[in-house]
């Protein structure tokens, strides 16, 4: 189900003292499929542009085609948002702050339960998800969530998504707060459910590295506007608008260029640990 987005602007507090335009005209397409990274700093309209895509922001100027649905400056009707919370999910920064319930059960069963499934589709819808996200039901559906760590409390608020079976997943912010071996566990989390279950994901983050080991094409945003649209490796030929805007790029490929900068043969344009590893043990004849 592909995205069109088409001169989408968006102002925070019209006509008030304190407005502020945090869209400006942006407009892009994501395909069926495809792994869409968003990146810029804070305050850059990450986050309003992907609120957008659920109905969560309502559009004020320009339109937005998701598949069949059309969202335009007309108030959508209940049933139209409905139709397409079910189609988009979307993960929030720190969405285990969003979990309620009183155990991993009927947290993740509560959106089936709100599309009035009969009881076994809810319960199966559940138990699918919560092992969809490496969790063992048996063992944890019964908990209470503030029994759970950290880690826990993350995959359980993903599984409550999962639960309502979308087709696009979007992702903001997925592995804040978390240690390098949590933020690992996520990432590879979020790959396993693009093969099996949402084709598209949509996912917002300030840290290039993670993006760019996973995207297909990224949109860089500063200041409410799309700065350029390119795959990580087509990034490598705007690193200087990049740096004008602060933004590092991959650790990898900085790495790459400073070993190739001392004349070792390995491409520039690297843009992941297993793609650097790979390049180093080629040039060291183990591959």
């Amino acid at each position: 189900m592909p995205i069109q987005i088409d001169n989408l602007t968006y102002t925070y507090g019209r006509k008030t003292p304190y407005q502020k335009t945090a869209l400006k005209d942006i407009s892009l397409n994501i395909q069926e499929g495809e792994f869409f990274g968003i990146i810029g700093h804070t305050g850059c309209g990450k986050s309003t542009l992907i609120s957008h895509l659920n109905g969560l922001e309502r559009v004020q100027e320009g339109q937005i085609t998701i598949g069949d649905i059309v969202l335009t400056t007309k108030k959508p009707k209940r049933a139209l948002l409905q139709r397409l919370r079910q189609r988009v999910g979307m993960v929030f920064q720190y969405p285990e702050h969003q979990l309620f319930a009183d155990t991993v059960l009927l947290d993740v069963s509560f959106g089936p339960k709100n599309l009035r499934l009969d009881k076994e589709e809810v319960f199966n819808r559940a138990k699918e998800a919560i092992e969809m996200v490496g969790l063992d039901f048996e063992t944890i559906k019964e908990r209470s969530i503030f029994e759970l760590s950290g880690g826990q409390k993350r995959r359980v608020a993903i599984a409550g998504v999962l639960a309502m079976r979308p087709e696009i997943l979007v992702l903001d912010e997925p592995t804040s707060g978390l240690d390098p071996k949590g933020k690992k566990e996520i990432l590879d989390l979020i790959c396993t459910i693009q093969k099996s279950m949402c084709k598209t994901i949509i996912m917002i983050n300030h840290n290039m590295d993670e993006v760019a080991s996973l995207a297909d094409r990224i949109a860089v945003l500063s200041d409410g506007e799309v700065v350029c649209i390119k795959t990580p490796k087509e990034l490598f030929g705007v690193r200087e608008t990049l740096k004008e805007l602060n933004i590092a790029m991959p650790n990898s490929t900085m790495l790459a260029n400073e070993l190739a900068d001392r004349g070792i043969d390995i491409a520039r344009d690297i843009v992941s640990e297993d793609e650097l590893v790979q390049a180093i043990l080629k040039v060291r004849g183990g591959v």
